[in-house]
């Protein structure tokens, strides 16, 4: 029998274990935004500027998350990003999956489902997020352009993150986003999750066997 040989299975197995994990994050990314939406308790800053989008127009709440991650994606041109395959699934994998979880999953109003759903949400966007993150399949739109004007700038990513989510924030609540209680517990918990779970999650290249 013809010996195996190790270092093609390493080349073959790793990008779809990184694609499959890649694929799950946004997933799960894309419900966990569906729950907290449909909690009604508040969104994370870049969401109350979608569902503040989606009461304006016609548009579903997922087209308006696509639309707004195609314009972020025209910002990384002049800052010199490149996308990679992450960014594009990304951009597609959420805006269908929050859509579809949106529709089978109505608005709550008895206070115990709400807080479920908000705590479920925010634990399960950390997860989600260090799991494509973990990836190395390349960066979300919105977190390449902080990077990318954090280099530009010379300005520390947490100063520009801040000022983003910030003027992202104001705008979405003038336009009638949901700002709440949510809000804040997820600016509070969102990195400390991401953190412990990426350990977990992120992608090491092994050194073929000899």
């Amino acid at each position: 029998m013809e010996q195996l040989d190790l270092r093609t299975v390493t080349v073959t197995v790793s990008p779809v274990r990184r694609l499959t994990q890649l694929t799950a994050g946004l997933v799960l990314y894309g419900a966990s935004m569906a729950m907290m939406t449909r909690s009604g308790l508040g969104l994370n800053p870049w969401d109350v500027l979608h569902e503040g989008i989606t009461e304006r127009t016609p548009l579903t709440f997922g087209m308006v998350v696509a639309l707004t991650s195609v314009a972020v994606l025209l910002l990384w041109i002049p800052l010199r990003q490149r996308p990679g395959i992450g960014t594009v699934a990304n951009v597609v994998i959420i805006s269908v999956t929050v859509d579809l979880v949106r529709l089978v999953l109505p608005d709550q109003h008895a206070l115990g489902w709400q807080i479920t759903l908000l705590v479920g949400g925010v634990v399960l966007n950390g997860l989600a997020t260090a799991a494509y993150v973990g990836a190395r399949l390349g960066a979300g739109p919105r977190d390449g352009l902080m990077t990318g004007l954090a280099a530009r700038t010379g300005r520390s990513v947490r100063l520009v993150r801040t000022g983003i989510e910030v003027v992202v924030l104001g705008t979405g609540w003038l336009l009638g986003g949901t700002v709440g209680v949510g809000t804040v517990l997820y600016a509070l918990a969102i990195g400390p999750l991401t953190q412990a779970f990426l350990p977990l999650t992120v992608w090491r290249e092994r050194p073929p066997r000899p």
